[in-house]
């Protein structure tokens, strides 16, 4: 995609007073996505995620076999396959996106002949060598150039039911193997050999396949079990994506006034609508009314946060660090250590990018600590993470001459971010 190289962010004069549709959530629509995929019959999904990312997952249903339809901007209709996949090529790339490619690496373990998932450069330095690794004890073949990493060639089918794996390093891992573990002869059981992490996106999984037919998956603290079973096709409203929501909902937090959030609630599958709980924490108020969670601000100075482990909300780390920048005192953000490998370092980068801004950050093996100290404008890089350039955006709407580079990079997930 192409967009402006920089982006000068203007700083709000007054208060806010706005209105914001969040997109649907990301997490949601790929898990939708994938079940809509493998079940028999026509699929349709409302609130469907923008960004390149959906637009990765659905190239990827497409050329797995799935007949894909789009209705206007966010529906979808899918006819799905009944778990036998027909591909129509043997080459899928999943571009810049995690998420798909870790999937779409389980699904290929579901045809009977080799085919190949491949990304752009960003996306083969990232990690993919337990889920090979459980691929393999699966019964699959799994061969990479560089072991771990894309591009990797799958060829199926998997025949295993148990298959061990750490749930500490990501759980896109865990999810991706759920996805297909009522396909398994036998189903699955998942041997979890660390503590979980991101663990309500693990039950946002177990949620997004019940709603396609797949019920009693235990969650336990030591194993995962996926009953054998067969999707079946459905209808689906995703929610608003909370993760996205922590942006507009910090900026009424830093900058003061008032915004409703359409659509949102805080009864919601997704583990990161807890920042709604932190923003209250910093002195924020929020209502969750028929129309939206409704959130007010003074603009003042934020209540510290004090010592938060964000292991089950990581993707909030850029916000939280953010928000702690404006805060009375310090903030230590604590077991996130694995956020190093998302699409950036997001640890070492974000305390690099924040410290341009004068905010004192130290970078922890396991987190972030944030001092309180006067902020200023700068130029900051976005490290190809459209986290950090949604996040760090957000300092420019209370102080002057903060510049984002690349800022087109948020078309990953919602392209209309900055208008």
């Amino acid at each position: 995609m192409t967009g402006p190289e920089v982006m000068m962010i203007a700083p709000v004069l007054g208060s806010l007073d706005a209105r914001v549709a969040v997109p649907g959530s990301k997490s949601i629509t790929n898990r939708a996505l994938v079940c809509a995929l493998l079940a028999e019959g026509e699929s349709r999904l409302e609130r469907v995620a923008p960004g390149d990312d959906t637009q990765a997952m659905l190239d990827a249903v497409h050329l797995l076999g799935g007949e894909v339809r789009r209705i206007g901007t966010d529906v979808v209709e899918i006819d799905g396959l009944g778990g036998v996949l027909r591909p129509r090529r043997d080459m899928l790339h999943a571009g810049l996106a995690g998420t798909t490619s870790r999937f779409v690496t389980a699904l290929c373990a579901l045809a009977d002949r080799p085919l190949v998932v491949d990304g752009d450069p960003p996306l083969r330095r990232r990690p993919m060598g337990p889920l090979h690794d459980a691929l393999v004890d699966l019964g699959a073949s799994v061969t990479a150039p560089s072991p771990g990493r894309l591009p990797v060639t799958v060829t199926g089918p998997v025949q295993g039911r148990r298959v061990a794996i750490a749930g500490d390093v990501s759980s896109q891992y865990v999810t991706a193997l759920m996805l297909i573990g009522p396909l398994l002869p036998d189903g699955l059981h998942l041997e979890l050999t660390s503590p979980l992490v991101s663990r309500p996106y693990v039950e946002m999984t177990r949620e997004v396949m019940a709603e396609f037919g797949i019920a009693g998956i235990e969650i336990g603290s030591e194993e995962i079990v996926v009953p054998a079973g067969r999707y079946q096709a459905a209808h689906l409203a995703i929610e608003p994506d909370a993760s996205s929501a922590s942006y507009p909902a910090a900026a009424t937090a830093i900058v003061g006034g008032r915004m409703l959030l359409s659509g949102m609630s805080r009864r919601s599958w997704q583990g990161d609508i807890v920042i709604m709980d932190l923003l209250e924490s910093m002195g924020v108020e929020i209502d969750d009314t028929a129309s939206g969670l409704e959130i007010r601000a003074s603009g003042g100075e934020l209540e510290a946060l004090g010592h938060l482990d964000l292991a089950d909300a990581s993707d909030l780390v850029p916000t939280v660090a953010v928000l702690a920048a404006f805060a009375n005192g310090p903030t230590v953000i604590d077991k996130v250590g694995f956020i190093r490998a998302k699409e950036s370092d997001r640890l070492g980068d974000l305390a690099d990018e924040l410290g341009r801004l004068g905010a004192r950050v130290r970078a922890l093996p396991d987190g972030l600590e944030i001092l309180p100290a006067p902020l200023h404008g700068a130029r900051v890089e976005t490290h190809h993470d459209y986290r950090l350039a949604m996040a760090l955006s957000l300092v420019g709407l209370r102080v002057p001459g903060v510049v984002v580079a690349d800022p087109q990079v948020v078309s990953k997930s919602w392209p209309d971010y900055f208008s």
